[in-house]
């Protein structure tokens, strides 16, 4: 198919289109392109496509389309349900869905966990046609039957491979069963294909779904830079970040760390410089991740430090740069930390550190996608750390430690050492000497 279609070549409803042309959206990505007339047609879909191809729009605008078209199964139940494994995810898909309802009279609302339980029930009693949540949240609201879903027209799984990977697994499936009904129509997209879970639970829940994938995971991304250095210890690392900040000519930045306390630690050291730095990590309270996520998107501050929790449903044009300070534990979570920047076109720069500590997700980087990366230097700060090389297995060992066995199965068969006897009068009579008493010769007396 020629990438040069246009969302008026897709078959949707004029009043999307109109949408769509007020927020500018003209020409149709590669992965809309192919999951739109699927999704028009009623059927099924498995899809997969990197980050940043626009794969929202490729389930929100069929699932609006539909509802447009059709009369509701139900006047109170919704009509479309799209879960999100992250709430920040969640909220990103919640807010593109609120774009392309503006000039509609559909509601809807976003459940996620974190936010105030007895709210979220107030909102589902308004009937919302339209709901984005995580798994575990709607699926309590099932549990207290404060939400029905007898009547479900679409049902979207977006990352459906990461929320199986967050153990989302039971939960799919009690919302699964709560709108089991043959014409409801299930729309699933996840980073690959290639995923034991994400295949058995499409089984379950779908019906003769069409596949598709666009580009590859693990596929270079053109508009992104990457550059890695090598680092002896935390202090190079840091001396490393602090030349690049003074070097590069970022709008915004995102800085992603291993643990919550280096979070909290460059944050306070980037503040110091006069920076405009805030640290975003899962310990902070819902209303406290939207605050920080809500200054960031308006440029309120210009770099963001933050764990994974970040890696995934962030969308800011700004972000002009990502600096791995700490190599991903999980080795497809790269892919969406540097997935953060050159987004909608734009170009972007990703810069790695790479200590011994990070060695080995680095090397799983390497194979994951299937390059080979080279190491960048500064002037000044060439470290002298050269990588590790790979442990090879001792053969020899194992023989060494087989032999060793062998003596301490006969070191127990052995009888115990003979002790030493005493003697008196040539007979053997144990450890300590037995005199016998002298006989005392009877008294007179006595006779």
């Amino acid at each position: 198919m020629e990438n040069t279609l246009h969302f008026k070549d897709l078959g949707l409803d004029n009043r999307l289109l109109k949408t769509l042309k007020h927020f500018d959206f003209k020409q149709a990505t590669e992965i809309q392109q192919k999951a739109i007339p699927v999704a028009i047609a009623g059927k099924d879909l498995l899809a997969s496509s990197k980050t940043g191809s626009g794969k929202t729009l490729a389930f929100v605008l069929p699932m609006l389309h539909k509802s447009l078209k059709n009369k509701a199964f139900s006047a109170k139940d919704p009509r479309g349900l799209i879960l999100a494994p992250t709430r920040e995810l969640a909220k990103q898909v919640y807010t593109e869905l609120r774009s392309m309802l503006s000039g509609l009279s559909y509601e809807a609302t976003l459940i996620v966990g974190g936010e105030n339980f007895n709210d979220q029930v107030k909102a589902l009693r308004r009937y919302p046609k339209f709901i984005v949540a995580t798994p575990g949240r709607l699926a309590d609201h099932l549990e207290h039957r404060s939400l029905y879903l007898d009547g479900l027209e679409t049902l979207v799984l977006d990352e459906a491979d990461r929320m199986l990977d967050l153990g989302f697994a039971p939960e799919l499936r009690r919302i699964h069963n709560a709108a089991k009904h043959r014409r409801r129509q299930t729309l699933m997209f996840s980073a690959t294909l290639d995923h034991a879970e994400v295949n058995e639970i499409a089984f379950e829940m779908q019906d003769a779904p069409k596949r598709i994938a666009v580009g590859v995971s693990n596929e270079e991304h053109k508009d992104i830079t990457q550059k890695f250095y090598l680092c002896d210890h935390l202090d190079h690392k840091e001396a490393i970040l602090e030349r690049v900040l003074e070097e590069a000519q970022y709008k915004q930045l995102i800085i992603f760390t291993a643990t919550r306390a280096d979070t909290d630690r460059l944050t306070e050291k980037l503040n110091e410089q006069k920076l405009k730095a805030i640290a975003l990590s899962g310990n902070l309270n819902q209303t406290q991740r939207n605050t920080i996520m809500s200054q960031f998107e308006r440029g309120v501050f210009k770099i963001l430090v933050t764990t994974d929790v970040a890696s995934r449903g962030l969308d800011i044009a700004n972000v002009t740069h990502v600096i791995n300070f700490d190599m991903p534990k999980h080795t497809e979570e790269y892919v969406h930390r540097v997935g953060r920047t050159g987004r909608a076109g734009n170009k972007g720069d990703a810069i790695s550190l790479v200590g011994p500590k990070d060695w080995d997700s680095f090397k799983r980087v390497e194979a994951y996608l299937q390059q080979d990366l080279q190491f960048s230097e500064l002037e000044g700060l060439k470290g002298k750390f050269k990588g590790l090389k790979p442990r090879k297995p001792d053969f020899r060992g194992k023989v060494k430690s087989s032999k060793k066995a062998k003596p301490q199965a006969k070191k127990v068969a052995k009888k115990p050492a003979q002790r030493d006897k005493a003697f008196y009068q040539n007979v053997a009579v144990g450890d300590s000497v037995f005199i016998p008493k002298k006989k005392v010769a009877p008294k007179a007396d006595d006779e």
